[in-house]
């Protein structure tokens, strides 16, 4: 196999949630370049149509499943309607919400419905697809820089969410790589267009991409890219890490 080749996917399944808009999109389109049949799962299954096109244009299958990973329930119907396509190989635990309220001021139940999509949300998912993958599988969930390094808005919900993350990244990892086959990896990205960042402040983003070593804004198809890596055999020995994409957002913070 050459070093190309081992970033293919062809015959694989792939589970994308959130894939309705912004870089679940990115995510489903990309892992179809690279061979996989994508399942895609998101609360608003009408706008998932569009991304099965994308995903059919390249000449691999797309099957859409309305779904909201706060539900357990949801979860598994995710998995098993995934499994009609054949074993699963992959998941990028994507589906989030975004928050930005004050700590003095935000509502027991603000708070637990960024946990509950976030953080709850990425474990019922990962367990459900865990359960499916039989053959081993990699599993990348999407956490942020916002675990790792403050943004200078109050986002304690979401920022507590993505390090939760990172920590149930490392503790799937360990647990499953051994026995299951299934690595677990996390991405925490940097600033990239997403409905996210359509929601800053004026002027928020234009002042912290202004400090960044690359001094622009993330392309999806950069985040794209890590995702094929971490879930192909050319990630095969990277398992338990957070695979920082942020353009210099963290080096100074």
């Amino acid at each position: 196999m050459g070093i190309l080749d081992k970033f293919r996917l062809d015959g694989q399944v792939a589970i994308v949630t959130g894939a309705s808009s912004g870089l679940g999109v990115a995510f489903a389109k990309g892992l179809a370049e690279a061979g996989a049949d994508v399942v895609l799962a998101a609360r608003r299954v009408e706008r998932l149509k569009d991304t099965a096109q994308l995903v059919e244009s390249t000449g691999r299958r797309a099957l859409i499943v309305q779904a909201d990973v706060a539900q357990p329930d949801d979860c598994r119907e995710v998995a098993r309607a995934a499994a009609e396509f054949g074993p699963v190989h992959v998941l990028v635990n994507n589906a989030g919400v975004a928050s930005a309220v004050p700590a003095s001021r935000e509502t027991p139940e603000q708070f637990l419905g960024v946990m509950d999509v976030n953080l709850n949300g990425t474990y019922w998912m990962a367990q459900a697809a865990a359960a499916v993958m039989t053959g081993g599988g990699s599993i990348i969930n999407i956490s942020s820089v916002l675990g790792l390094v403050s943004g200078g808005l109050p986002q304690a919900a979401y920022s507590a969410s993505k390090a939760g993350v990172i920590g149930l990244t490392r503790d799937l990892a360990q647990q499953w790589t051994g026995r299951k086959g299934i690595r677990v990896n996390a991405i925490a990205p940097g600033y990239f267009a997403s409905e996210m960042t359509d929601q800053y402040p004026e002027g928020y983003l234009e002042a912290h991409i202004s400090k960044l070593p690359m001094g622009r804004v993330g392309d999806p198809e950069e985040l794209a890219a890590a995702v094929v890596f971490l879930a192909s055999a050319a990630g095969g020995y990277t398992t338990g890490q957070t695979f920082v994409v942020d353009g210099g957002v963290t080096i100074g913070s």
